[in-house]
Order: structure tokens, then sequence, then C-alpha cells
């Protein structure tokens, strides 16, 4: 059983969740509108691996007893001055959520909720490979900004991000 802390916490964490998506989702139509195709398809993907972790968090909750209350999603920023720019916002927002996720970990801990604890290392070791991603493109884009030409081939590059559903999302994971 959820204390209503963690609760409460846990739900601000699926609003945090649905909001990477969105976030994600408004940086695919932003590369959409500036001809950058495999930008937007990194971003697209990138929004559906955030939609799957907000199910994680609703399946656990629910698992443990507890009630999920959706909020307001924010809306989030619709342009930026550069792709570099919009991938340095998305590098920062995924820095902004491992904070989120550490805070959960305190807590879980502090509340002696060893099932919560457990659940969030899958979460803590995903936010290093997400960070490195999303720093990764931004080091790619710094380099390809001294060639002629290197944004399309960083582009084209993002355009081959494979494509998997998550188990949770197709039916093959918990729900």
């Amino acid at each position: 059983m959820l204390t209503d802390k963690m609760q409460d916490a846990l739900n601000e964490q699926i609003n945090a969740e649905i909001y990477s998506a969105y976030l994600y989702y408004a940086m695919e139509a932003y590369f959409q509108s500036q001809g950058l195709s495999g930008c937007a398809h990194w971003m697209q993907w990138q929004a559906i691996e955030e939609m799957s972790h907000g199910h994680k968090f609703v399946s656990f909750v629910n698992e443990r007893g507890g009630r999920v209350k959706l909020a307001p999603i924010a809306g989030p920023p619709t342009e930026w001055d550069s792709p570099l720019a919009a991938f340095e916002a998305a590098y920062q927002h995924e820095v902004k959520v491992s904070a989120l996720i550490n805070k959960l970990v305190d807590l879980a801990q502090a509340e002696r909720d060893h099932a919560t604890h457990n659940f969030l290392q899958w979460f803590v070791g995903e936010q290093v490979e997400e960070e490195a991603s999303a720093g990764g493109v931004v080091q790619k884009l710094k380099l390809a900004a001294a060639s002629p030409g290197g944004l399309f081939m960083v582009d084209r590059e993002l355009g081959q991000r494979p494509i998997s559903l998550p188990p949770e999302l197709t039916g093959g994971g918990k729900q």
C-alpha cells in the first residue's frame, strides 16, 4: 500500500512523464516544419517512449492499491532558435526528469517503501540512458555546425533510430 505522500509524488511524476511526451511531440512538429524529418522521427519515438514511462507509473500506482489522479498538462514551447537549441532543451529536460526521479527515490527511502524504491531503480538507469542519448545528439550538432551539410548528415542519422514500441504499449508487458 502506498502512503498518501508517495501516491501524490507518483501522480506528479505521471504528469511529468506525460508532459515529457507532449514536449517531444512539440519538438517533432517543430522539426517537421523545418524540413528535418530525421530529427522529427527521433522526437516522435522519444515521445512514445515517454508515454510508456507514464504508463509504467500508472500501472504501478494501481498495482499498489493507490489512486491515479491525472492533472492538467502544461503547454510546452513550440519554437526553438535552432535544431541545436531544441536538442539542448531536450537534454536539459532529461536532466530535470533525472532530478525528479532522484527525489522520488529519496522519498521512497524516507517512507521505507521498498517496493517503490525497487520500481524506481529501472527509471534511475533509464535516465542515464536518456541524458546520454540527448547529450550525444547535442554534441553531434555542435560538431556538425562547422561543416556545410553537417546538419543534414545528423538529420539522416537520427532518422535511422530503431523503431520498437515498448512492450507495455503493445500488450506484451505488464498492464
